[in-house]
């Protein structure tokens, strides 16, 4: 199937899941459990090339008594490993598209998350007593949680894939043994929890929020200095591809979502392509993967780098890969949150600059378009708000990083040619 045909697929498995369609999608899905009386969209997952998940709050009305409950409901066309059974159901739709719906927690691709989601079953577990908050739920890859001990502390649990649990806590310890602050593992499980420690600090993005001032090249200077000293043993992970590699795939999710900008949306993504094919990314180096503003830990007193997280990406790349990934997620703040995120733009220009000291600006450039056209799709929020400017402010700034780009690799063909 071609990357056009694709996208539309992909479109149309989008206006299934989340049109009127899913309503009937859902009432035969959900027989057993009673007569869904109302439901909503929650959230929209649109992995490109690896179908649509979306999540719904569902009111269902039991059989017999009429007691009416709330309810968590997920539906994907993506693959699923796992064949029918009273806690999923298959739905042949239109068009073929096949879809599994569950409900939560019972992921078909996250056997332990039904454990890690109940704090009786986790308290037996890790032999006292819990309180479990669920932060952030990507249905069938993964799930985290805060566990709340009743002295106080607390640690964290991932969910992930039982396939992806045992290099997930190499990670950890590949760069805990390496002196790099990262959460150490307490605990896992065969079948996917990973239990490990809290780390230190506050958000990277607390910062930003705040405003760096004089601190702001010392911040950078801590940021280099702990992907530089990330242990060399980790470019014999396996590799995965970096966000600029994938722009056409990401070009066709950004289309589903503000498909009146498909035009702009081609051409940047052949932009980013062009970029890539014409600039030098630099020796593999390891890398940390998804790095940005989120998943770095700061001390504020220090303004050093306090714990690396969410590292199951940690692996082979390029030092601008990382470099890009930090950039182009800072330059959606302000779109993603306007009040908050006062004075990104300054200190993102001065960060920037600094950025193209280190790497080959061009290649840079490519990465931030790439990762900025990367976040588009996942704009689209449910339930109302301005997620429309935000998609469109993401857009723009991924342009903007392109024009960036051309700027430099045009001096540097007018510098080639000695003009």
């Amino acid at each position: 199937m071609s990357i056009t045909d694709q996208a539309l697929r992909e479109a149309r498995e989008v206006d299934l899941l989340t049109g009127a369609e899913a309503g009937d999608m859902l009432g035969a899905a959900l027989t057993s459990m009673g007569t869904v009386r109302s439901w909503t969209v929650h959230s929209v997952h649109h992995r490109p090339g690896a179908g649509v998940t979306v999540g719904y709050t569902v009111q269902v009305e039991a059989p017999g008594y009429g007691s009416v409950s709330d309810e968590y409901i997920c539906a994907t066309t993506g693959r699923v490993t796992q064949g029918p059974s009273e806690n999923l159901v298959r739905i042949d739709g239109p068009d073929g598209i096949v879809v599994h719906v569950w409900r939560h927690p019972h992921d078909p691709e996250l056997p332990a998350l039904s454990l890690a989601c109940e704090s009786g079953s986790m308290s037996r577990f890790l032999g006292q007593r819990v309180k479990l908050e669920l932060l952030s739920y990507r249905p069938t890859r993964r799930g985290v949680l805060r566990v709340n001990y009743s002295d106080g502390s607390r640690a964290f649990a991932k969910v992930v894939r039982p396939a992806h649990a045992h290099s997930l806590v190499k990670r950890h310890t590949m760069l805990v043994d390496a002196g790099i602050p990262a959460p150490r593992v307490l605990r896992n499980t065969p079948d996917g929890l990973i239990l490990i420690s809290a780390g230190h600090g506050e958000p990277l993005a607390n910062l930003l929020s705040r405003g760096m001032g004089q601190s702001t090249d010392q911040v950078l200077d801590s940021l280099l200095s702990v992907l530089n000293r990330l242990p060399q043993q980790a470019t014999g992970l396996t590799r995965r591809p970096a966000w600029s590699e994938r722009a056409d795939h990401y070009a066709n999710a950004a289309t589903t979502v503000i498909p009146q900008h498909r035009t702009r949306i081609e051409m940047l993504a052949f932009g980013v392509n062009h970029l890539m094919a014409n600039s030098d990314p630099g020796p593999v180096v390891a890398t940390h993967g998804d790095f940005y503003e989120a998943n770095v830990l700061m001390d504020p007193q220090t303004s050093t780098v306090s714990a690396l997280i969410d590292v199951d990406s940690l692996g082979p790349g390029h030092r601008v890969d990382d470099l890009g990934c930090l950039l182009g997620h800072i330059s959606v703040l302000p779109y993603l949150a306007p009040r908050s995120y006062p004075h990104v733009h300054t200190e993102l220009l001065r960060w920037t600059e600094l950025c193209e000291q280190v790497v080959d600006p061009v290649a840079l450039m490519a990465r931030c378009a790439g990762v900025t056209l990367s976040l588009i799709a996942g704009a689209r929020r449910e339930g109302g708000g301005e997620w429309l400017s935000d998609a469109e402010g993401r857009l723009a700034a991924a342009e903007q990083w392109l024009a960036r780009g051309y700027g430099h690799l045009a001096r540097r063909t007018r510098q080639a040619s000695g003009h």
